[in-house]
């Protein structure tokens, strides 16, 4: 069965949670069997107090833009929904985990005060430390090192940044968004208009050919190839593709 995975952000009107900041806006986007889903959920949320001028310079989000806005509890149920069960993909997971625990734990939801209990938690950030020691693991530094795209984030926003890690994690951690090769773009009808690979003829194999020849695996290819798929599934803390595909 494929790995349900869920890519959150959060941004606050400060920090830390201790000093009774709160969430502002959450930004989730779905992966099954690590490709994106198009399936999202995002929010801007009244906070009840002011925020930070250091938080709105980091994200931009004013509290007169916040006037109107849902509270948490409003959307507090919609939002379990989405991740309960799925494993939480997180940069720097202590934080967000901490600022959405305590915002149940206002509710007086003190089961899902813990969301631990309903989600396994992958903090992108350490993994990136165990990675790359000594080294600059913020996002933009992620998104720079594994040549992920990330111009259009001039400020931090909880939806685009959880975007951005999906595409950053998914690469970091073996880049498997797909198996379809290149230049294979089809428009639902197996047309391959558009792509810009279309083939000005059709070329075939003369009749005579030699037939060719079929090198099947050795029992050493076998399991290095195993191994591979148990590194990758260590490293990314599901599954290779390759494995939930071939048992499916």
């Amino acid at each position: 069965m494929a790995i349900r995975s869920v890519v959150l952000d959060t941004e606050t009107t400060g920090m830390p949670v201790t000093d009774g900041h709160r969430i502002i806006e959450i930004g989730c986007v779905e992966l099954m069997g690590r490709r994106l889903t198009g399936r999202h959920f995002h929010v801007y949320l009244q906070p009840d107090r002011d925020s930070d001028e250091g938080a709105i310079g980091v994200h931009g989000i004013t509290d007169e833009f916040l006037k109107g806005k849902p509270r948490f509890a409003e959307v507090a149920d919609e939002f379990f929904e989405f991740i309960n069960g799925a494993q939480l993909i997180i940069h720097n997971a202590a934080f967000d985990v901490g600022f959405i625990n305590n915002e149940f734990a206002l509710m007086g939801q003190t089961d899902r005060a813990d969301i631990s209990k309903h989600c396994s938690i992958l903090d992108t950030l350490m993994m990136a430390r165990e990675r790359h020691p000594g080294q600059r693991n913020s996002l933009d530094a992620l998104c720079k090192r594994y040549g992920v795209d990330n111009s259009g984030r001039e400020l931090h926003g909880a939806l685009l940044d959880s975007e951005i890690l999906a595409d950053v994690y998914l690469t970091m951690t073996g880049g498997q968004t797909s198996l379809s090769l290149a230049g294979n773009a089809s428009d639902g009808n197996g047309s391959a208009e558009g792509s810009g690979n279309r083939p000005s003829e059709i070329r075939r194999l003369p009749a005579d050919r030699k037939p060719t020849p079929i090198i099947r695996a050795s029992e050493q290819d076998l399991a290095e190839h195993a191994a591979r798929l148990e590194a990758i599934a260590k490293s990314a803390g599901a599954p290779a593709l390759w494995t939930q595909l071939t048992q499916q």
